[in-house]
């Protein structure tokens, strides 16, 4: 996956569906987010693409989302926020939720 950053931010979630995982390195759960958010690339890979941008190198934009808890999941549709998810999201539901955006 993708660590975007401030400066790509709205070149990448401008088309189409665009998870966005706000992580930091050091969080435990974001750490088991990962393997979650690998396994649903696979799952719709011609459909949908997946970001990340750690919160501890992009404060500005982390905080112009209110960011206050990680790792909080956004997913966008051509640029627009369409669901927000705070804290470990298990597969199935974020599955779910794609599922209803794409």
């Amino acid at each position: 996956m993708e660590i975007i950053n401030e400066k790509n931010f709205n070149e990448k979630i401008a088309k189409g569906v665009v998870l966005v995982d706000f992580f930091a390195n050091w969080c435990g759960p974001c750490r088991m987010m990962t393997p979650i958010l690998e396994d649903v690339q696979s799952e719709f890979a011609d459909k949908i693409s997946v970001y990340k941008i750690d919160v501890d190198e992009d404060e500005n934009l982390a905080r112009s989302f209110g960011i206050m808890s990680i790792p909080t999941i956004m997913i966008f549709v051509d640029g627009q926020l369409k669901e927000k998810h705070i804290g470990l999201w298990p597969q199935e539901g974020l599955s779910e939720a794609i599922k209803q955006l794409i």
